[in-house]
């Protein structure tokens, strides 16, 4: 019986392409999310920024650019770091030069973390997951 070919699924008009972090050290914080996401640079960095890329090709980019002003005090956007294995996850993270701003609490699945430029982010508790979604 021969195989039933479907379409080729279109691609959607809008997508998350990059999320963008504005930082003062632009080295030391594309040392730390190099590490931290083992991500590797899409193109030879330049003076004012660098666009980091899932070597996969899944996951969005991060786009780092060099600022003069430092992180908001009221931040609006910030990366959620999902972990089939968040204790060790932040450790290994704190380890890279992240500083701990809201521990683990009962009844909340993550941790809040500031990388060395002082952009907050979470590692969220995913046990029992693949990449985004339930294993």
């Amino acid at each position: 019986m021969p195989r039933k070919e479907h379409p080729p699924a279109e691609r959607p008009a809008v997508w998350v392409g990059s999320v963008v972090v504005d930082c003062t050290d632009l080295e030391r914080m594309v040392a730390f999310w190099r590490a931290a996401l083992h991500y590797v640079p899409r193109e030879s960095p330049e003076e004012d920024g660098v666009v980091l890329k899932d070597p996969a090709g899944i996951g969005p980019n991060l786009t780092l650019t060099r600022s003069s002003e430092g992180p908001l005090a009221e931040y609006r956007l910030h990366l959620d770091l999902y972990s089939t294995d968040p204790r060790k996850e932040v450790e290994r993270l704190l380890r890279l030069g992240a500083t701990l701003v809201k521990p683990a609490e009962d009844g909340l699945d993550f941790v809040t973390l500031a990388d060395p430029d002082g952009n907050l982010f979470d590692v969220i508790d995913k046990k029992g997951w693949s990449f985004g979604q339930r294993a």
